[in-house]
């Protein structure tokens, strides 16, 4: 009898990787392709938050999930790749081997560092600019997604919780913004279901903890 098991990761990087390059150049992908290459080595030595998983392996879902939900959209996967070089890898911008639709995706996806004192705007901001724009709105919510697989493992119970009540508050409006695309509104209504099931998730657990 097959039986579900703890994993560290579902999928396999190096197939994950495989049908990224794959995809790419079957639609010629060119933004894709590139950044692939440079997300690779600019995350090279990272690892995912209490683990030994390769950081690439996050921006890598993201892309694999958007492709699987539909979007086909250069700028969006490569945009995935990227998201967190200019944030996490001392890259800038400018630095970037993709072209100035990928690079405004990534400019919103980076949030500036903020204090406790002034986490509160920083985030109002951050999330009120991405949700103006239907492409980083997506990448965002899919970017949240799997965060919110992994917080079970990667989180402290009150980074845990803190995680729920930022989703609750500015996700509802980037899953509007997605929704209102006519392109992404079947993966709008996706994103929704995943994020609020693994927010559902989360709160019962806590809540019987």
């Amino acid at each position: 009898m097959n039986t579900f098991t703890f994993k560290d990761t579902i999928f396999d990087a190096e197939q994950m990787r495989e049908y990224i390059a794959d995809t790419a150049a079957k639609l010629s992908l060119e933004n894709t392709a590139r950044a692939l290459g440079y997300a690779a080595e600019a995350h090279k030595g990272q690892t995912r938050k209490n683990s030994d998983i390769p950081y690439i392996y996050h921006p890598m879902n993201l892309a694999c999930h958007a492709l699987a939900m539909g979007i086909e959209e250069d700028e969006i996967i490569a945009a995935c790749l990227l998201h967190d070089v200019v944030e996490d890898c001392a890259r800038t911008l400018e630095e970037l081997p993709v072209n100035a639709g990928t690079k405004e995706i990534v400019r919103l996806m980076t949030r500036e560092e903020s204090t406790d004192e002034t986490r509160a705007a920083v985030m109002k901001a951050y999330y009120g600019a991405i949700a103006r724009d239907p492409r980083a709105a997506l990448v965002k919510c899919l970017d949240r997604c799997n965060n919110l697989t992994t917080m079970s493992w990667g989180l402290s119970r009150e980074k845990v919780i803190r995680t729920i009540k930022e989703t609750e508050e500015h996700y509802p409006a980037l899953l509007e913004t997605v929704r209102r695309e006519p392109a992404y509104s079947r993966a709008a209504w996706l994103l929704k279901y995943q994020i609020e099931s693994m927010l559902d998730i989360y709160k019962r657990l806590l809540k019987e903890a």
